[in-house]
């Protein structure tokens, strides 16, 4: 009795976060077919929003500027991240910890004051503020969630590994790339999906680092609160969740074949 009683609580348990996870979700796409301007409001099934989406030029200017930032930025956080990982793993530094400790504190510090002093540092180097100054900026918070996944791989690895190619006339970078790099290239890839998430989905920061002539996916939807969001939004957001959907199954199948 004890065991079934267990297993329902657990389903029920897992019923409610689910619930709470994906109903929102479920209503965005929903009210993206809304014929009302109002997204609050159900007017009717229509697509009109839809053909209003796909005639937003600077919506997708907006969308290719996020998908751009967010693969620089977490390709270069993947590099960055990777090596000094790599670096405190295999050589034991008296100031290692204090080196960790720095390494994950911009994702410790609030987001605005973050934003501040990348304006100051920027401001003081007389970099013009746009693509470079994002990516600068975003790579540098972006940094952590690779540097701790990956870490965090190469402490459970084996050393005899790399010793073993070291003893048979391997060099330090050939073990690298022939030993580590693919054995951890499970926690590199989940940083950068990780690293690529949190880019995309920015504001604060990006508030204070971009340029005039440069507008990125959140900014455009939030400077869009001012004068109401309409179901345009919710198309754009329908798309990116269905497109998100088929890149996971994509992802899962091709792990099965492997």
């Amino acid at each position: 009795m004890a065991k079934k009683r267990g297993i329902s609580f657990s389903g029920i348990y897992l019923t409610l976060i689910l619930i709470i996870m994906y109903v929102p979700i479920v209503l965005v796409v929903i009210f993206s077919f809304n014929e009302s301007k109002i997204s609050s409001l159900w007017g009717g099934f229509s697509l009109n929003w839809y053909g209003e989406l796909f005639r937003d030029r600077s919506m997708f200017e907006a969308l290719r500027n996020s998908v751009v930032l967010g693969l620089l930025s977490s390709f270069s956080a993947a590099v960055i991240g990777t090596l000094a990982a790599t670096g405190l793993t295999r050589y034991k530094l008296k100031s290692g910890k204090v080196m960790e400790y720095f390494a994950t504190l911009p994702i410790m510090i609030p987001e605005i004051i973050m934003g501040m002093v990348f304006l100051t540092f920027f401001s003081l180097l007389g970099l013009p503020f746009g693509m470079v100054t994002l990516v600068i900026a975003h790579t540098s918070f972006c940094i952590p969630y690779v540097f701790l996944m990956v870490k965090a791989r190469l402490a459970g690895l084996d050393k005899s590994y790399v010793e073993a190619a070291r003893d048979l006339g391997a060099s330090e970078l050939r073990a690298f790339y022939d030993i580590t790099m693919p054995l951890a290239m499970p926690a590199i890839v989940s940083g950068m999906l990780l690293s690529f998430a949190m880019s995309f989905d920015d504001v604060i920061i990006s508030v204070f680092v971009t340029g005039v002539n440069t507008n990125t996916l959140p900014m455009k939807i939030y400077s869009q609160i001012k004068t109401g969001v309409t179901p345009k939004t919710n198309a754009l957001c329908a798309l990116i969740f269905v497109v998100t959907i088929f890149l996971c199954a994509l992802s899962m199948r091709i792990s099965k074949k492997k």
